[in-house]
């Protein structure tokens, strides 16, 4: 049951800092903020399903690829934005 209700909080937190993201993405259209909110969102749906699963189904190959998704897309962010310097 604490587990369920770290994941959700998880998830939770997550989403706000997706959203704080995408705020600052709109006000400077840069790619970097686009990237860690769209990586956080992953992460967001990541908890919020681990956190309807039952205890001990977390361990599937799926959820190490999502979050393989969402850290990699945050390691694209930071390389593309060191690489296009103007």
């Amino acid at each position: 049951m604490i587990v369920s209700a770290l994941n959700g909080g998880s998830a939770m937190a997550c989403l706000a800092i997706s959203l704080v993201f995408l705020k600052h993405w709109r006000g400077s259209g840069d790619r970097l903020l686009l990237a860690f909110a769209s990586a956080f969102a992953i992460l967001c749906v990541d908890f919020g399903v681990i956190a309807v699963m039952p205890i001990g189904a977390e361990w599937g190959p799926y959820v190490y690829g999502v979050r393989l998704l969402a850290f990699g897309l945050l390691i694209w962010g930071i390389v593309d934005k060191n690489r296009h310097r103007r």
